[in-house]
């Protein structure tokens, strides 16, 4: 086994380590989710936590880590006999991004579970969490199969896997802890909501600090055996530490008066649910068992609202996470209570609040003005918005950015056909899971069994194989794989037009409402999202393809507008873009979205023929595309639907692009209809 990085290694950080610790002394917290750009050692310190663990229990034997004291009566290894346990340290199980759904919840033998009736089953990486950790890296690039499996998991405490009338069950209580970089999307909100805390963290901008971080890291790489022996010591007191604040917690006292505090906090802020009351509760609670002390305080109640409520305030993937931090101490004081609240402030513990030092000690979250990076909350969750006055033109006509207008639900918009990419929610795909459509040999190991197929093709030959009694004799290519239809995610590239003929403050602000629309259905649809923009003398990749649509959505704000109508650049720009993303993923299907009112101004003698050309290599390519034409006023020259029969695509106009506008015009025909009937 490699060496770790030591935890009590780790420089700074202080929020990040105090989260780990807190779910450490009480795994009842929920877990971490760990949000921070690239390089900030998030990885580091959570495998470094797996060493701080006290050892586990199991009985001896059991695949499914059972507890010797109270075994799991449906583990699939049981009944377990009194006898031998064993003591292992605690595991922690990585869950890779690209794992398969059966090395996740475990395999089941369907050849044997059809023709000898036997539950052959080999334990996933759920089962060799329990009574561990369970670490995600990237965890908001997971496909939607494996979290709805994570989200059973987390739930019922337990993890089934039912395969044709095949049942297994076992326990699966694990931490789960992910990390991921916002810049490469966001998570589903009910994941989300299932990490009981939350850490921002970003790279230090103190030179002293960063310097340390150098000399500590290249001093691990040169010799791990050694500099881990260096920080033994610190390593051994900081583990005896987290043993004594497991063994105080059940006597920790929760007062009426931190109750109330907690559950206004939570109302103040209007967070969904009751789960983050729980969780603000259980989080106090082993604060104050972490400081050694058997009574909850305001102080206690506040450190656990900004590590538990800012993943909880969202309303859409762009909203920053974060909590106003003078409300939060307005809402604290306003419900303080008689109880505890006049006692001095907490000992921190030996090592002070917030202290770097070696031993993680568990202190206050860094905040405004302490030094630390910056936290989310250090900005006002409503900032008003300064007012738009239209500024200076310069020399090509550039106007400042328009703010957005209010977004709204579109209509549908898909990809024809039937793909083969990632799971998601748009257009039509073969996947993993949807209803079952046919049945084929399958490639490699079976993993979805068609079982009508299956005994049609094992039928035939019953007579041959010398069957005798009621068992159904079984060959391996009698089997047969179901094939499955569902909904697949895509890339969805925006084209949008900047130039003056959309520079009208009000009119840009609706295509900008109109895009900002496209990329919140883009998101709960699990897309990929690129934005191309085209003004001026030429086109500019704004955003290449990600996953983040918060990063598009801040790029579109910030979208000056002005100058001539490079049509042709942009639809230039755009095939190079999707050329190089189908040797990236050839199986995510394109859809091209161009928002324009059609009129080309630039780009070369004939700018109208050069976009038609360019529009014309998009359809030899079989790209899919859609026209949002935004042309105003009551005469229209109709350009934008030229354009989209050029592209083979379809145009729509900004009206036509609302979903209510559709429903509309369904109930407008109904009523219609009625009135005809009635006459």
């Amino acid at each position: 086994m490699s060496t770790r990085f030591p935890f009590t290694a780790v420089v700074g950080m202080d929020d990040l380590r105090l989260a780990l610790l807190l779910n450490a002394v009480s795994p009842a917290v929920g877990g971490v989710l760990v949000r921070g750009e690239k390089g900030t050692a998030k990885s580091t310190a959570v495998r470094a936590l797996a060493t701080l663990l006290p050892e586990v229990a199991v009985v001896a034997g059991c695949r499914f880590s059972c507890d010797p004291a109270s075994p799991d009566p449906g583990c699939p290894d049981g009944p377990h006999p009194d006898g031998g346990s064993d003591a292992r340290p605690a595991r922690m199980v990585e869950l890779p991004v690209g794992a398969s759904e059966d090395r996740l919840v475990g395999a089941l033998d369907i050849e044997k579970a059809l023709a000898e009736g036997v539950k052959a089953f080999e334990p996933g990486l759920l089962a060799a969490a329990h009574r561990g950790i369970l670490y995600v890296d990237e965890v908001n690039l997971l496909s939607d199969h494996l979290i709805d499996h994570l989200l059973d998991a987390a739930a019922m405490g337990a993890s089934h896997v039912e395969r044709e009338g095949v049942s297994v069950r076992h326990a699966a209580r694990f931490l789960l802890v992910g990390t991921m970089n916002p810049e490469e999307g966001e998570l589903r909100p009910q994941l989300l909501d299932r990490f009981g805390l939350t850490v921002e963290v970003a790279a230090s901008r103190d030179p002293r600090e960063r310097v340390e971080v150098v000399r500590r890291r290249l001093a691990f790489e040169d010799d791990p055996v050694g500099f881990a022996a260096r920080w033994a010591g610190e390593e051994a007191a900081l583990r005896e530490r987290i043993v004594a604040a497991r063994e105080l917690l059940p006597k920790v006292v929760l007062g009426d008066a931190a109750l109330l505090q907690i559950a206004a906090t939570c109302a103040a802020f209007e967070v969904d649910g009751m789960r983050a009351d729980i969780v603000m509760a259980r989080t106090a609670t082993a604060l104050a068992a972490w400081a050694g002390r058997d009574e909850v305080t305001s102080e206690d109640v506040r450190q656990a609202a900004l590590l538990a409520l800012p993943h909880r305030r969202r309303r859409n993937p762009f909203d920053a996470p974060g909590l106003d931090e003078d409300k939060l101490d307005e809402t604290l004081e306003q419900f303080k209570g008689d109880g505890n609240d006049d006692e001095p402030d907490p000992d921190p513990g030996p090592d002070g609040p917030g202290d770097g030092g070696p031993d993680g000690g568990g202190g206050v979250p860094p905040r405004a003005g302490d030094g630390g990076a910056p936290e989310a909350g250090d900005v006002p969750e409503e900032a008003p918005s300064p007012p738009q006055a239209p500024a200076p033109r310069g020399s090509g006509g550039e106007r400042a950015a328009v703010q957005a207008a209010e977004p709204f639900r579109t209509r549908m918009l898909s990809v024809p056909g039937v793909g083969d990419g990632a799971a998601g929610r748009r257009s039509r795909a073969r996947t993993e899971h949807g209803r079952t459509t046919g049945a084929t040999r399958p490639r490699g190991a079976l993993t979805k069994l068609h079982l009508a197929a299956t005994v049609r093709a094992a039928a035939p030959h019953q007579r041959a194989r010398g069957r005798s009694g009621a068992g159904l004799v079984l060959r391996r290519d009698d089997l047969r794989q179901a094939v499955r239809e569902g909904r697949e995610g895509n890339l969805v590239l925006f084209v949008v037009d900047a130039s003056g003929s959309m520079a009208a403050r009000t009119r840009m602000g609706a295509v900008k409402g109109a895009v900002l629309s496209l990329l919140l259905d883009a998101y709960q649809r699990r897309d990929k999202v690129g934005l191309v923009t085209f003004r001026g003398r030429g086109a500019e990749l704004a955003l290449p393809p990600t996953s983040s649509v918060d990063a598009a959505a801040a790029r579109l704000e910030a979208l000056p507008t002005g100058g001539r109508t490079p049509l042709s650049a942009g639809l230039l720009r755009a095939h190079d873009v999707l050329r190089v993303e189908r040797l990236r993923d050839p199986s995510r299907r394109p859809l091209l979205v161009v928002v324009t009112d059609g009129r080309a101004t630039g780009g070369g003698p004939d700018p109208v023929g050069l976009a038609a050309r360019a529009a014309r290599l998009h359809a030899a390519d079989g790209t899919a595309a859609v026209v949002v034409d935004c042309e105003a006023g009551p005469v229209r020259l109709g350009l934008a639907g030229n354009l989209a029969r050029d592209l083979g695509g379809t145009a729509v106009t900004l009206d036509e692009l609302r979903a209510d506008a559709i429903a509309g015009l369904v109930r407008e025909a109904q009523v219609n209809r009625s009135v005809r009937r009635a006459a």
